[in-house]
């Protein structure tokens, strides 16, 4: 029998009884040993440890890797023959006083804890120049001029000649136009032509308030201002609410489900530490009741979250929406791996350096089609005309 087989094998010239090993995913012990191996790279570049105080994202994020570990004592362990600069503290030879504690001893095994993970930082914001000229509030001389317009907005509010809506795109912007603004109706008495200057399109506004104040805010800048206003309003006569009602949801509408966004509760120092972090997803349920195990989940970087807002979408994919999203904000998307329990590694692409606002204007321009001529700028963060 052992001769017809050793026959066989010979005879494989083709190498087809061989098997391969199989590969297997990276665990969070190799995270780690990357980790502290990346901090070793940039003590040879640089000739001393990673600072938190230097002004650059990498270093800061090489320093806080470096601090954590330094405060697990398994971590210093485990690394210690890796650590060739001596960055590490000295710790004394653990001496097991049981057969037990020999048995139970596996230093390497704490490493497979699901917070142990590759961050690599992409996009972070550049210091941006302040602009040459700021816009402020004053005193209207001439405000008598327009008071009675302020009169007249408000007896059309009460007998519904017009109705306070929400505003949704800054093309809605326009000279003789009426907002709310942090609680105050302000009226857009003149506009300069717009301007395309660094692929921006924009104008200077003469705004009057009906607290007696004047405004000379560009329009880019008043738009701004109302997405972040909650409460923020533009007002429109009987005749301009025929597009608005054509987004008005009646009984016969489908829910479709939703879309959310969520801001990381992590204590992660790689991840508190990144400004604008939201991850825009999509549900079929009600997004509390998916996100009630998030600290289990790869997706939701192995963390609480925390609810910001959330859209019911009608009669539409909703899924198609959150890809479109996704898209839209594709080139400030957080590259990250985490681990899960097990060790496995993740890499989940719905986590997107982006300020709040921009993520609202940009579900509002999906919503009127207006999207299209526009792209989000990672450098900048902010949204610009194509």
């Amino acid at each position: 029998m052992e001769d017809w087989l050793k026959d066989i094998l010979a005879s494989d010239t083709q190498g087809l009884l061989k098997t391969k090993p199989k590969s297997s995913a990276p665990t969070a012990d190799d995270h780690l040993l990357a980790k502290f191996k990346q901090i070793n790279e940039f003590f040879d570049k640089n000739g001393r440890e990673p600072q938190a105080n230097r002004g650059n994202p990498i270093e800061l994020m090489r320093s806080k890797s470096l601090e954590s570990i330094r405060s697990n004592e398994q971590h210093c362990r485990a690394l210690e023959q890796f650590d060739i600069h001596g960055l590490l503290p000295r710790l004394e030879e653990l001496k097991p006083d049981s057969i037990e504690a020999i048995l139970t001893d596996d230093a390497l095994g704490i490493l497979d804890l699901p917070d142990d993970s590759i961050f690599n930082l992409k996009h972070v914001k550049k210091t941006l120049e302040m602009p040459r000229h700021v816009a402020k509030r004053k005193k209207c001389a001439n405000f008598d001029d327009y008071e009675p317009l302020f009169q007249q907005c408000h007896a059309d509010l009460k007998t519904g000649e017009k109705e306070a809506v929400q505003f949704t795109g800054e093309q809605q912007i326009q000279k003789g136009m009426f907002f709310i603004l942090h609680g105050i109706t302000c009226y857009v008495s003149d506009m300069e032509e717009r301007q395309k200057k660094n692929g921006k399109v924009n104008a200077r506004l003469h705004l009057v308030f009906e607290n007696g104040t004047e405004s000379d805010m560009l329009l880019r800048s008043l738009a701004t201002e109302l997405y972040k206003d909650e409460t923020g309003r533009r007002i429109l006569d009987k005749s301009d609410k025929a597009l608005d009602e054509l987004l008005n949801i009646t009984r016969e509408d489908q829910k479709s489900g939703y879309i959310y966004i969520l801001k990381s509760l992590s204590s992660e120092p790689e991840i508190n530490s990144v400004n604008n972090l939201y991850k825009i997803g999509y549900s079929t349920t009600p997004v509390k009741q998916r996100i009630a195990n998030a600290e289990n989940e790869p997706t939701y970087l192995m963390a609480p979250v925390q609810l910001v807002s959330e859209f019911e979408c009608y009669n539409m994919r909703a899924n198609k929406f959150e890809g479109l999203l996704h898209t839209f904000f594709g080139h400030s998307c957080l590259d990250v791996k985490v681990a899960d329990h097990k060790g496995i590694a993740h890499t989940p692409r719905e986590w997107f350096i982006a300020p709040l606002e921009c993520i609202k204007q940009a579900i509002q321009m999906l919503i009127t089609g207006d999207i299209v001529n526009y792209r989000y700028d990672a450098i900048t963060q902010q949204i610009v005309e194509r």
